[in-house]
Order: C-alpha cells, then sequence, then structure tokens
C-alpha cells in the first residue's frame, strides 16, 4: 500500500498592506476564540480551516461565505 503526501496550497488570508489582519473572518466556537487569543491554540471554522485567532472582526467586516451557509443551515434545523 502506498502513501501519498497531499500539500495543501498556502494560503495568505493578510491584508495587501502586509497585517496580519485577514481578508474574511470565519465562524468558530464561542468558547475557542480567547483560549486561541490568549494560549495560541488553533480552532477550527466551520468550514474547516484551521488557524489561530489574531484579530477580532469589527461590525461589517467580510465572513467566509462557507461559514456564513453552514451558520444559516445551522440555525434553520
Amino acid at each position: 500500500m502506498a502513501t501519498e503526501t497531499i500539500e495543501r496550497p498556502e494560503v495568505d488570508e493578510r491584508t495587501d498592506d502586509g497585517t496580519d489582519i485577514p481578508k474574511v473572518f470565519h465562524y468558530v466556537k464561542k468558547d475557542k476564540i480567547a483560549e486561541s487569543a490568549v494560549m495560541g491554540n488553533h480552532v477550527v471554522a466551520l468550514c474547516g480551516e484551521v488557524f489561530p485567532v489574531t484579530a477580532a472582526p469589527k461590525p461589517g467586516s467580510p465572513v467566509c461565505e462557507k461559514c456564513k451557509k453552514i451558520y444559516e443551515k445551522m440555525r434553520k434545523g
């Protein structure tokens, strides 16, 4: 049985000015946000993206479309 390594493409979600503020924000479990911000642990978003929390969204910030769709389905059912 052969084993293959799947390369994950690097995704640069920083803004064009080079800051660590993401281009889009993701939905994650509320209780994991503070823990990640303080301890540096990674969180898993509804869309499956894994990252450490580095910034808090401001009202009107862009939201990941995949996360938004999954969240809307969760609220309906």
